[in-house]
């Protein structure tokens, strides 16, 4: 496995709507979430299933220095603190959604990692019967992804059709 992960809020909430967070403790060795990350996820409702997944991670809540570079990015605070600690602390994947923070870790030539890839990922290592499945519910709760995008994935990696 070896893989450690800084989470962003999106993968944690999209996977919180559908009771799926627990594929990110299987999947990740080390999990992080950066304070900013936190502090998003605790001002949405008292029942999402962000905070519940949050509470199993709570020892995981660090603080991440923003990074000046990071910073002339103008990301929001979630995404800058998620790349400033994969930046700053080497061998971390940023597990991020956002197109444009994704623009900016691959300028830094930071690994990433979405929502999309863990469904995949959780698949492939048989941690659920069905990719397409999940990924429905995702859509299903609000989580935004676009049909070719998930069609092309999981043709590639696991042979499940759309």
């Amino acid at each position: 496995m070896n893989e450690r992960w800084v989470l962003n809020a999106s993968p944690l909430i999209g996977l919180g709507r559908i009771d799926q967070t627990d594929l990110l403790l299987q999947l990740a060795e080390a999990i992080v979430i950066p304070r900013a990350v936190a502090d998003e996820i605790l001002a949405g409702p008292a029942d999402d299933g962000a905070r519940r997944a949050l509470a199993k991670l709570e020892s995981g809540i660090v603080h991440a220095a923003a990074s000046p570079e990071i910073l002339a990015w103008d990301l929001g605070a979630g995404e800058t603190d998620v790349l400033s600690y994969a930046l700053a602390n080497d061998g971390w994947t940023a597990v991020i959604d956002d197109a444009i923070a994704r623009k900016c870790a691959r300028s830094f030539s930071l690994r990433t990692k979405g929502t999309l890839s863990i469904v995949i990922s959780a698949k492939q290592r048989d941690l659920i019967p069905s990719a397409a499945d999940v990924l429905r519910q995702l859509l299903r709760a609000g989580f935004h992804l676009a049909d070719e995008t998930i069609r092309e994935a999981l043709r590639r990696t696991v042979g499940e059709s759309w």
